[in-house]
């Protein structure tokens, strides 16, 4: 009779789990998807900018700056949401506790981008010099985006192994190959800033393709 009783309370609570859940996932998913497009929307918007000389941290800059800063901190809060989700989805699971950690390291760091601005340069705000020296606040703005993406590369690893153990093989092994890219992307930022670009962008978008397939699943299986 337990056994009956516990399975009837398993099968009610599952789908209320999931409507509890599914709200701080939806943040983690369409954290990357929003900072990309306003990204993007204000790079073709403002005068000056190059997306092959200037990065998108860039646009925090200038007059209308405060778009780009409200951009940073929304995708910091979006991912922390994330974070908080994921770690619901992956309880009791291998992965279940350092991917979430990794995930709210990352977002973290978004709030240390807003924060601490990074510097003019390569023509952008309009009439800036080409050449910049790396300014106090600057060296911190990439110290966080360096920690920022590193955890969330970790947190890809991580992720793998879940992946693996709900029957998306290809998945997992992609999980391992897109820190490589990423990386990649960012080793060679000094020659290309494009390649900076779709590097952090792959990262976000992947980690929102991870977190829209692990949402597919069941919590607490």
């Amino acid at each position: 009779m337990t056994p009956t009783l516990s399975a009837s309370h398993v099968a009610s609570a599952g789908p209320a789990s999931r409507a509890a859940v599914r709200p701080w996932l939806a943040g983690g998913i369409a954290a990357g998807p929003v900072f990309l497009a306003a990204g993007v929307a204000q790079g073709i918007a403002r005068d000056g900018f190059d997306f092959s000389r200037n990065a998108l941290s860039q646009l925090a800059l200038g007059e209308a700056g405060w778009v780009q800063t409200a951009n940073f901190l929304l995708a910091g809060v979006l991912l922390v949401m994330g974070a908080v989700g994921l770690r619901r989805v992956l309880s009791g699971t291998p992965g279940g506790s350092w991917a979430p950690v990794l995930i709210g390291v990352f977002g973290a760091s978004f709030g240390a981008a807003a924060a601490f601005p990074a510097d003019a340069g390569a023509g952008f705000p309009a009439g800036a010099p080409d050449a910049t020296v790396l300014s106090g606040h600057a060296g911190v703005h990439v110290a966080a985006g360096m920690v920022g993406y590193l955890a969330l590369c970790a947190a890809f690893v991580v992720l793998a192994g879940p992946l693996a153990a709900r029957g998306h093989r290809r998945w997992a092994v992609a999980s391992r190959l897109v820190p490589v890219v990423v990386l990649a992307g960012f080793a060679a930022s000094a020659a290309s800033v494009l390649a900076f670009t779709a590097g952090a962008g792959l990262g976000l978008l992947w980690l929102t393709a991870v977190m829209t397939r692990l949402a597919c699943v069941p919590v607490n299986r």
